[in-house]
């Protein structure tokens, strides 16, 4: 297929939404929303490893007190009450519709340079599409830089599997089965991560592959059909993040998404998504259309206890 970047697009979000359906990319420069939620976490960030620079913090502590301070890091950039405000300006400021448009709360990613942690609360990520998570076709991927990236610890977009199927283990994973493995225990994992994580099962070509670069506070928009990995961080410096995801309410009624060419995941996150405008949840009628009857297998909605650490 052809691969097309859209760069500070101007089409409407409805417009958007059906080319990043059909595998297309977008990003976009700052704008005073996402500037505004970067420095929300940026102050975050700063008061939980000062008074060490974020960045390099890795270099001047032991992996289990690094460790540490990210799993209550991260989940209080969740749990913080501006963060929700903050994604709802981002929405307006991008043209979604606020009564129709859903979302997961937002999270905060890490990835530090050299190996020096890449299991648990800060999981490298292996080449994978959100679908083989449960997420549904019509998700959207939002991606924020919460400081500038570069091409050695950026994320990697891998498009020539767009309409290429992927053989994986994605069958095995049921997500009510996995909101009973999540928790703060993340933060213990520093050395080897054994969660049923779906993963390819051959080889996979990592080139061609696209690196998008935009500033800290820029924004990169993706389908959660698109097969995307964490570049191995070479930089020497840790890159910090936000990413959140989005459903709309007339695509989710509809089934409008991104062809589902491999994913063979049971349940389903549409439990999960808050409305913009009201923080109510999706529907039963519209959840009911996603669900498969595996709800006996676990929890259907995760309940962090406070400051837990939602794992994906």
């Amino acid at each position: 297929m052809n691969n097309t970047v859209y760069y500070d697009s101007s089409v409407s979000d409805e417009q958007r939404r059906q080319l990043l359906f059909e595998g297309q990319l977008f990003v976009y420069s700052p704008r005073k929303s996402t500037l505004a939620f970067i420095e929300h976490a940026r102050r975050l960030v700063a008061e939980a490893f000062a008074p060490l620079s974020p960045e390099t913090a890795q270099y001047h502590m032991q992996v289990e007190q690094y460790a540490k301070i990210l799993g209550k890091l991260k989940p209080s950039f969740i749990h913080h009450p501006e963060s929700k405000v903050h994604l709802k300006a981002i929405l307006n400021d991008f043209g979604c519709d606020l009564e129709k448009t859903y979302f997961d709360v937002p999270k905060m990613r890490s990835s530090t340079s050299d190996k020096y942690l890449t299991t648990g609360i800060a999981y490298a990520w292996h080449p994978h599409r959100d679908t083989w998570y449960a997420a549904p076709m019509c998700q959207l991927n939002w991606w924020i830089p919460i400081y500038d990236i570069q091409p050695t610890n950026a994320m990697a977009f891998h498009p020539q599997y767009w309409s290429a199927p992927v053989r994986n283990d994605s069958e095995k994973f049921n997500y009510y089965e996995w909101n009973k493995m999540r928790g703060p225990q993340l933060a213990l994992k520093t050395k080897e991560d054994d969660r049923p994580l779906s993963k390819p099962t051959v080889p996979i070509e990592m080139d061609p592959q696209i690196r998008l670069l935009c500033p800290a506070g820029g924004l990169i928009l993706f389908s959660a059909a698109q097969l995307h990995s964490s570049v191995p961080n070479s930089s020497g410096v840790t890159r910090f993040s936000i990413d959140f995801r989005t459903v709309n309410y007339d695509d989710a009624l509809a089934k409008r998404g991104a062809p589902n060419i491999d994913s063979a995941s049971t349940g389903t996150t549409m439990r999960d998504y808050l409305r913009a405008t009201d923080l109510a949840n999706l529907p039963d009628e519209i959840v009911e259309l996603y669900d498969d009857g595996t709800s006996d297998r676990g929890a259907v909605v995760y309940r962090p206890a406070e400051f837990d650490e939602p794992a994906k």
